[in-house]
């Protein structure tokens, strides 16, 4: 401490109150606010009085050590005995006693204690709001002794303190029930957000149903027309009522492709309205890849119409076998096959698979040499009716590859796409090896929109081997979490 501007020795209680006065004076001069000098005063009034009453004695130092002001209080007597005790607050002390160190170690901006058994230091730090310059510290020195002690000014002090203090703690009660006012009334508004929500949500779920029915219905009533005109079309082309003329020919030809264009819309609509009413059902049965290659293989054989595109279906030996549904599987495969085909003007169209043993799955690939599709673009293919203008669009419905991305969810699997414009472009299938035991990997969830387990765990209870679960239940579950965005849980019951 260097230097010391003034020592008050504590031999009588009046000594306490000259200690206080003197610290509260020392700390107004060098520019401590009102809030400061009390605190301050009031922990030194408290070591103080630790050092007379239980030392008998000693002396207050009040100096500077930079920015800070700086009161050692010092006696000589026996020592703290458990002071580590005392300063952790784990030593209990009868009621009134003991407070007198912990107080003041909240009141100051630093408490360093030195005890032994020849006597103990108590030096307490207050930083100031700039260094005192030498001409101040001169002003001081000179002021400070001639101030002598006064009981009853310092009495009333502490008396004014106290009225600031409590007129401080009344603001602050009123400032705390003014924000717990505030605050229940934004939990009020809280739980009335969440009540709409929840309407919001369940009017959202009732708008998907009457959607998921509607289509149902509209699709079952617009077959029948449709399979009309497909079976009219082939009669009057056949020539049972006599032949056609060669524009005749062409125009029902029109007509025919027209309905066949027009049938599979409906029935992209119709499967769509099944899978999101929880009305279409998994059919497990075991087969291998090498079968179900070549029943594409001669389905796919009339769509190649390009002399310049090759399709590709390479050799799967030694795959295990498969057990899903064989017919939603084809139908996936057959959309990303004819997809490729379609967009592609030269090449190649690849059909492979692999199996990946680490996540027990069969990983199907359609790769194609074709236009490509812009990485911005990659998601826009998957939503329904979205389509990417080019210069190869040539009509289309806009729903195939949703509706294949919700049958690789419906199996238990996924569906996704890479691409890059001018080079080709890769989808691929990953569905698991035996239907029902997938092991998702991390983040699948999260890119599936929490589709993938209510569909595993659905669509298991759902099939024809069990139907402890009704499917329609699960599927609104999902399809309540799917609206509302919500995170996927990691273990789903």
């Amino acid at each position: 401490m260097n230097p010391v501007l003034l020592t008050v020795p504590l031999a009588a209680p009046a000594d306490v109150v000259a200690a206080r006065q003197q610290a509260r004076r020392v700390a107004e001069l060098l520019g401590l606010d009102r809030k400061g000098q009390t605190r301050l005063a009031t922990a030194v009034s408290e070591i103080a009085r630790n050092a007379l009453g239980h030392a008998g004695g000693g002396e207050v130092a009040i100096g500077l050590d930079g920015r800070q002001l700086q009161v050692a209080v010092r006696d000589h007597g026996a020592g703290i005995a458990d002071l580590e005790l005392i300063l952790s607050g784990r030593k209990v002390f009868a009621p009134g006693q003991g407070a007198g160190i912990a107080s003041a170690r909240r009141l100051v901006d630093r408490l360093d204690i030195r005890s032994a058994a020849t006597g103990t230091e108590v030096l307490l730090s207050q930083y100031l709001p700039a260094v005192p310059d030498p001409a101040q510290l001169a002003r001081l020195g000179s002021t400070l002794p001639q101030r002598r002690p006064d009981p009853v000014a310092e009495l009333q002090v502490q008396e004014r303190e106290l009225i600031d203090s409590l007129a401080d703690l009344q603001e602050r009660e009123a400032e705390a029930d003014r924000l717990n006012r505030e605050l229940e009334d934004t939990n009020r508004g809280v739980v009335a957000l969440y009540s709409e929500l929840e309407q919001k949500a369940e009017e959202l779920r009732g708008a998907s149903e009457m959607k998921s029915r509607f289509l149902s219905h509209m699709s079952h009533e617009f077959r029948t027309p449709l399979n009309s005109i497909m079976a009219l079309t082939r009669l009057l082309i056949d020539g049972v009522d006599g032949p056609l003329t060669t524009e005749q020919q062409r125009q029902v030809d029109y007509i025919r492709r027209s309905a066949q264009t027009l049938l599979e819309l409906v029935n992209d609509l119709l499967d769509l309205a099944k899978v999101e009413a929880g009305r279409l059902d998994v059919r497990p049965t075991d087969f291998t890849v090498t079968d179900l290659f070549a029943s594409l293989r001669g389905s796919l054989k009339p769509l190649l119409t390009n002399p310049a595109v090759n399709l590709v279906f390479d050799e799967a030996p030694g795959l295990p076998a498969l057990l899903a549904d064989e017919q939603k599987v084809a139908q996936v495969l057959r959309n990303l096959v004819s997809n490729a085909l379609k967009f592609t003007e030269a090449g190649h169209v690849q059909v492979r698979a692999r199996h990946d043993e680490r996540h027990a799955r069969m990983v199907f690939e359609v790769e194609d040499t074709g236009i490509g599709i812009a990485a911005s673009a990659i998601d826009l293919i998957f939503e329904e009716f979205g389509q990417v203008e080019g210069r190869l669009q040539r009509g289309g419905t806009g729903l195939g590859l949703p509706l294949s991305r919700r049958l690789a969810m419906l199996l238990g699997g996924e569906l996704s796409a890479r691409s890059e414009p001018g080079v080709g472009s890769t989808f691929t299938l990953a569905i698991p090896v035996r239907y029902g035991q997938a092991v998702v990997p991390e983040g699948a969830a999260a890119s599936a929109g929490c589709w993938w387990w209510t569909t595993r765990r659905c669509s298991a209870t759902s099939s024809a081997t069990s139907r402890r679960t009704p499917a329609s239940t699960c599927w609104r579950r999902k399809m309540a979490r799917w609206a509302l965005r919500l995170p996927c849980p990691r273990s789903p019951t």
